[in-house]
């Protein structure tokens, strides 16, 4: 659901305004250049897959003052007046470059970056940053869970335990973006055309007088081919019943889909469930399981070689339960056409608007990436940059639609190195470097800082 035009305005931290009137009030309007990427990943995630990009720069393109958010703002005793008066007129007018959602990114990597007048490019921090975390961390769960299960069905189940309405269609976006077959959140099928997928809760089978009985109706009311959850009572009785109704099916000249496991010992249950239904006919009859599950239970199963044809997977993808935030930070590299940088431990930033390049090996896969600044020209034929314009003038350039970006994710995927697709990051590497020329605008910046400041004490920093 899009916020509202003073929701969109108002979303955002009081500094990015309090910073923007001092930029104002000090005539300090030169170009900058603002840089988005993560310092690290969680210990458990070698790479990022970032989401999110279209809706930060829907959103940069319809940011404006409504008169209503106007008023609250000259209410505020930290904003001057004629600040306030001066934002009824904003409209963004820079450049946005961005890597093209989908893409596996690593720490220190640009995601985006922002050419603008100081003051519109500060008021974007918040906006950004909120627009492409969240999805991010969604987009990144779900690939793992495809490349554990490359030839599984599996289905965002996650809406009713999203932080909020919003938050579970960029989910069910993000995961289908990411390859997920499809989602239960009906409102995401809407908005994006993502296939939607969903039969029955336990309490449809409590309404009724018995289990086989409630099958019986659902399977009668159903118009397509239903999928039966067998585990309210007892799983294996449950099957029994759904092999009834299967017969039954069969005799109307249609046919039961799957049935659903949600509880359990789902390694023991479906393999019994499937012998018991390969015994009684129903081979094409699918096992879709669900319940708690992520990357790790999935892979866990499928190892132990658990015959489920498909996945559920809610709670754990919509909350990013093991992951659910990562450093990304939003800092200035460059003002009035001087690099700047922070030098604080672990969080010093790069200088200049930069580009990465990725090299392609002769087998197809990733092989390393490198950061430069982006006036620099590819390393070499077999280097393909990441970067690229969506945002000129303050005009968005035309995106590609979810289904292609979804093709594009899915042959980025297939080009990971192998040290990348293990579920243990303590084995992943990827190389990153820098360029020679950014190393050495870095090294100008980082002296001419601690010169001015002071910091130099036998050519280290001060204490």
């Amino acid at each position: 659901m899009s916020p509202t035009p003073l929701e969109l305005t108002l979303s955002t931290d009081l500094y990015e305004l309090t910073m923007a009137a001092s930029y104002v009030a000090l005539g300090l309007h030169d170009q900058a250049v603002f840089s988005l990427s993560v310092r690290s990943l969680p210990s458990n995630r070698p790479f990022l897959v970032v989401a999110g990009i279209q809706e930060a720069i829907e959103r940069v393109a319809t940011l404006t003052f409504p008169p209503e958010a106007i008023a609250y703002l000259q209410t505020l005793p930290n904003l001057p007046s004629d600040f306030v008066r001066q934002l009824e007129h904003f409209r963004f007018t820079g450049d946005i470059w961005a890597v093209t959602e989908g893409t596996v990114v690593f720490p220190n990597e640009p995601i985006l970056e922002v050419h603008a007048p100081i003051e519109q490019a500060q008021l974007l921090e918040t906006l950004l940053l909120n627009a492409i975390h969240y999805p991010s961390l969604v987009a990144t769960k779900a690939a793992r869970c495809r490349l554990v299960a490359p030839n599984k069905t599996l289905i965002d189940f996650g809406l009713r335990r999203t932080p909020s309405i919003d938050a579970g269609l960029a989910a069910a976006r993000a995961a289908y973006l990411a390859g997920f077959a499809g989602t239960s959140n009906v409102l995401a099928g809407q908005r994006y055309g993502i296939p939607v997928s969903g039969t029955v809760a336990h309490s449809f089978i409590e309404a009724f007088p018995s289990e086989l009985e409630a099958f019986r109706a659902f399977a009668q009311t159903y118009p397509g081919n239903p999928i039966l959850l067998i585990d309210t009572y007892d799983t294996v009785r449950g099957a029994q019943h759904a092999i009834l109704v299967a017969q039954e099916l069969r005799a109307q000249g249609r046919r039961l889909a799957a049935v659903r496991l949600d509880s359990g010992d789902l390694l023991a249950l479906s393999r019994q469930v499937r012998r018991m239904l390969d015994e009684a006919g129903f081979p094409d009859v699918q096992i879709f399981a669900s319940g708690g599950l992520d990357e790790y239970e999935i892979a866990a199963l499928l190892s132990a070689g658990a015959p489920i044809d498909g996945f559920g997977v809610g709670s754990r993808l919509g909350t990013s339960a093991d992951a659910p935030l990562v450093d990304m930070a939003y800092k200035l590299v460059e003002y009035a056409g001087h690099p700047t940088l922070k030098l604080s431990t672990g969080k010093q930033s790069l200088v200049g608007p930069k580009q990465v390049w990725r090299q392609i090996g002769p087998d197809g896969r990733y092989q390393r990436d490198r950061v430069t600044l982006r006036e620099e020209r590819a390393p070499g034929p077999d280097w393909q940059p990441l970067l690229h314009c969506v945002m000129r003038g303050g005009e968005p350039m035309p995106f590609p639609s979810l289904d292609e970006l979804r093709t594009a994710h899915a042959t980025e995927m297939a080009r990971l190195p192998d040290s990348l697709r293990s579920l243990d990051a303590s084995t992943s590497h990827y190389p990153v470097e820098y360029s020679p020329l950014l190393q050495e605008r870095q090294a100008a910046a980082i002296a001419h800082i601690r010169a001015r400041e002071g910091l130099e004490v036998d050519g280290g920093q001060a204490e």
